[in-house]
């Protein structure tokens, strides 16, 4: 008796947990952006070649960095090369007067989209730890990644697709999957992976020769699933997978759509760039477009990732020009096709959208033509969802080296996605280790100078 009574009551606890992740949880307050778009820049682009110009840097080019900065941070290999000029022009964009490097001719189009925050901090000067750190704002393997916090703490839109979904282009981040993963939140909240091509993952077509035979073998499985439930009580893991089966079976219907791109004009496809010669931009450019094609369908959270091929990690300790060149062809006209598509179609001011790497890059070379890592002071951009377009926030020294106006760091940043997003960040928490766990642990301020 005692042990139908207690399972009894763990049925009632779960049937609670079900009907919260059952759809749409309403905001704490209203919302500014429905949906996230995160454009992932792996490795850690150089803020002083892309949005922070320091003309500081060309009068001392070639000089001791120490003898002319002062005091210098150990960095990820310690190898201090002299101070090292921006590798490409500058000229001011836009209404905004935001300065761009030559690197981003597409994205200078649309430069009064732009709130560029160029004095954002992490903690860690290593990739893995960073990236930890960016995605689940913990350095340290196993915490749930933003995109689950946004699922958990809104549901989803869409039955027929995962709430989280990471378009993989081909690198997977140091600190793999687990910068995607649910940590501790049930494993529904998980980041699902999608490859850039027709199929974008595996056995999407069903094996079965029809639909009543599939619907029988998982009708089977959740019985016994079900069963399991019931003798052992509310198991996390159980209860996901039975969700799991469910959306996996309704996405075989709802993916190969999504992928179907004969619904898109020739002008669209040309303006994102997937007939452009280098193939790593046609790459971006699908995703990019997948991206857009997720919004309308509703999907939450959807993180885009650099493709793989020719080095395109932003990672150039070495041969920084050819690096940094091939990084911005991959991805300067799909973002701005991007931002222009969405605004298009009117879902840019519900959509946020916000390109960061893991940390930045050092203002004086490793070894002759290369940059190290920098967590001290780097640029980030956020643009659509409640932000204030046109706006430029914080400052770095003139040398791009450390943030010494408005710093910001990764919690604040994590803050103000959330709180766009209508979540009021201290709130979303979730129970685990005896402690109300948070996204921004017991940090984080909103960034008010990127808010509309």
């Amino acid at each position: 008796m005692l042990r139908h009574c207690a399972l009894g009551f763990g049925g009632v606890a779960l049937q609670a947990l079900q009907q919260a992740a059952a759809g749409p949880v309403a905001p704490h307050f209203p919302a500014r952006a429905r949906h996230v778009i995160f454009l992932y820049m792996d490795g850690g682009p150089s803020q002083v070649d892309t949005f922070d110009y320091k003309p500081a840097l060309a009068k001392y080019d070639g000089q001791d960095p120490r003898q002319v900065i002062g005091a210098l941070a150990p960095t990820q290999f310690d190898n201090v090369g002299k101070l090292l000029k921006n590798q490409w022009e500058f000229k001011q964009h836009g209404q905004a007067g935001h300065w761009i490097s030559s690197l981003f001719p597409h994205l200078s189009t649309v430069a009064d989209e732009l709130a560029v925050v160029k004095s954002m901090t992490s903690r860690f000067p290593e990739h893995t730890s960073a990236n930890y750190f960016l995605h689940t704002g913990s350095g340290l393997q196993g915490r749930p990644s933003m995109g689950a916090w946004a699922g958990y703490g809104l549901g989803s839109e869409n039955d027929n697709l995962p709430g989280f979904i990471v378009l993989n282009g081909g690198l997977i981040p140091p600190g793999g999957l687990d910068c995607f993963g649910s940590g501790f939140l049930p494993a529904t909240y998980q980041g699902s992976i999608f490859l850039p091509k027709p199929e974008p993952i595996a056995n999407i077509q069903p094996l079965e020769p029809s639909k009543a035979l599939q619907r029988n073998k998982l009708d089977a499985l959740r019985d016994l699933d079900a069963a399991t439930l019931e003798e052992s009580g509310h198991d996390r893991e159980i209860d996901a997978a039975i969700k799991n089966y469910e959306t996996a079976f309704r996405m075989q219907s709802a993916v190969p759509e999504l992928m179907d791109l004969r619904g898109e004009s020739e002008a669209v496809k040309t303006l994102y760039g997937m007939s452009a010669a280098y193939p790593n931009t046609r790459t971006f450019a699908l995703q990019c477009l997948i991206a857009r094609r997720l919004v309308e369908r509703g999907v939450r959270f959807i993180e885009l990732t650099c493709p793989n091929g020719n080095g395109d990690r932003w990672d150039q300790h070495g041969n920084l020009i050819e690096g940094h060149n091939k990084n911005c062809v991959t991805v300067d006209q799909p973002i701005a096709a991007l931002i222009t598509d969405l605004k298009r179609l009117g879902l840019l001011e519900t959509t946020l959208l916000v390109w960061a790497g893991e940390f930045g890059r050092t203002p004086f070379a490793q070894g002759t033509n290369g940059r190290d890592h920098n967590q001290f002071g780097f640029t980030i951009w956020m643009a659509g969802g409640g932000v204030k377009p046109g706006v430029s926030v914080g400052r770095t020294d003139d040398f791009g080296y450390k943030a010494v106006e408005d710093r910001f760091e990764i919690h604040d940043l994590h803050a103000t996605m959330l709180h766009l997003l209508g979540i009021e960040h201290t709130k979303s928490t979730f129970r685990f280790g005896g402690r109300d766990m948070r996204l921004t642990d017991v940090h984080g301020h909103l960034m008010h100078q990127v808010i509309a």
